[in-house]
C-alpha cells in the first residue's frame, strides 16, 4: 500500500485573504474603514480575542497575535471616556502589533481612532452582524483554514448517508467499486487522493482535490468525469469519513471476524475510525457487501447490534433448562405453508 502523507496545516494566512474569503464564500458583509496594506498582516491562530480588559489597561494576558473583536461592550465603554482617555486607552492596544480590529454591529470608532489605527498600520474593518454571530462565522472559517489536513490514499463514497472510505493496495480494485456504487445511486466524494480534515476532536471531513475533484482513473479505460457521466446527483464536495473498508486479498494464514464481536478501527490523524478488513476472492459482489456495511454502521448509530443481539440470544437459550439437543427453529407452522 502506498505511504501515507504526513497531516499539515497552515502556519498563516493574510488579512487579504481572510476579507476576499469572508466576503465572498462565508457572506460576510464588511466596511474597510482605513487604508492599510492588508499584505503585510498575517493570522497564525484561530482564536479570536475582545480587548475589554486591553483597553482599561490590563496588558498582562493581552494576546494581541489574535484577531481583536470590539462589540457594544468595548464601544461604549470608549464613548464614556473623554476625547484623551479614549485615545490614552486606544493607543494601550496599538502599542502591539495588531492583524486586525473588526468593530461589529456597525459601531462607529470615529475618525480620530481610526487614525490612529492608520498610523500604526492596522487594518480596521467595520460590519452590522452581531458579534456573537460574527464571532462564530469567522472562527468557523478559521478553524477550517487552521485546522490539520491529510492527504489519504483511497476513494470516499457516500452511501446511504455513511462516509465509505475505501482502502487497499494499488490495483485492488477501490475505483471500480467506487464507480459500481455511483451506478447503484450512491455519491462520490474522491477518488484516488482523499484530502482529509480534522475538525473538533473526532470529526474528520472528506473531500476532494481541486485538480481531479468527481474525476476517477480506471485501469483499461482511463479518466471519467462522474458528475458529467451520471448528474450532479452523483457527487458530494465534501463528507464525513465514518468507516474504513479496507480491501486486500484473501489470505487463509489471516483470522477474519465472523461474528463482528470485536471491533477494529483505523487512525487518521488520532481519530479513530471503525475499520471492515473486506477479503477479495474471485465472485465475491464487494458493492453489495460495501452497502452492507454502510447499513449496519446505522443500525449501531440506532442502537441496534446484530452482533450483540445474536450474542444474547445464544446466552438465553443456554441458561433455558428446557432446552434439549439442537435447535429445531419453528415449532409450529401455523398454515403457513406457503
Amino acid at each position: 500500500m502506498a505511504r501515507e502523507a504526513k497531516p499539515f496545516k497552515k502556519e498563516s494566512i493574510t488579512i487579504d485573504f481572510l476579507i476576499q474569503q469572508l466576503g465572498d464564500t462565508v457572506g460576510v458583509e464588511l466596511t474597510k474603514l482605513n487604508d492599510v496594506p492588508l499584505e503585510d498582516r498575517s493570522i497564525t491562530e484561530s482564536n479570536l480575542h475582545r480587548p475589554g480588559l486591553a483597553l482599561a489597561g490590563y496588558l498582562d494576558l493581552f494576546t494581541h497575535q489574535r484577531i481583536q473583536v470590539i462589540g457594544n461592550t468595548e464601544t461604549r465603554y470608549l464613548k464614556n471616556l473623554s476625547e484623551k482617555e479614549r485615545k490614552s486607552s486606544f493607543k494601550k492596544i496599538l502599542n502591539f502589533e495588531l492583524p486586525c480590529i473588526f468593530f461589529t454591529e456597525s459601531n462607529d470608532p470615529g475618525t480620530t481612532l481610526v487614525k490612529m489605527a492608520t498610523k500604526a498600520k492596522t487594518p480596521v474593518f467595520q460590519t452590522p452582524l452581531p458579534t456573537i454571530e460574527f464571532m462564530s462565522r469567522l472562527k468557523d472559517f478559521l478553524n477550517d483554514q487552521f485546522a490539520f489536513q491529510q492527504a489519504v490514499h483511497g476513494a470516499l463514497v457516500d452511501v446511504y448517508g455513511i462516509g465509505l472510505l475505501i482502502k487497499g493496495k494499488p490495483g485492488i480494485g477501490k475505483s471500480e467499486v467506487a464507480l459500481d456504487l455511483v451506478e447503484r445511486g450512491h455519491r462520490l466524494v474522491a477518488d484516488d487522493v482523499v484530502v482529509v480534515t480534522r475538525k473538533e476532536e473526532s470529526v474528520l471531513m472528506g473531500a476532494g482535490t481541486d485538480i481531479a475533484q468527481h474525476f476517477m482513473e480506471i485501469r483499461g479505460l482511463g479518466l471519467i468525469d462522474v458528475r458529467a457521466m451520471f448528474g450532479i446527483r452523483a457527487i458530494r464536495f465534501q463528507k464525513r469519513v465514518e468507516v474504513v473498508v479496507h480491501l486486500h486479498p484473501w489470505d487463509s494464514d489471516e483470522e477474519y471476524t465472523r461474528l463482528g464481536m470485536v471491533d477494529s478501527f483505523h487512525e487518521i490523524m488520532g481519530v479513530k475510525i471503525p475499520l471492515v478488513k473486506l477479503p477479495i476472492t474471485t465472485g465475491k459482489n464487494v458493492t453489495v457487501l460495501c452497502e452492507v456495511i454502510a447499513m449496519n454502521h446505522l443500525l449501531r448509530n440506532y442502537g441496534y447490534d446484530a452482533a450483540a443481539v445474536f450474542a444474547d440470544r445464544l446466552t438465553d437459550k443456554i441458561k433455558d433448562k428446557d432446552s434439549a439437543g439442537p435447535s429445531r427453529g419453528i415449532e409450529y407452522f401455523e398454515h403457513d405453508y406457503e
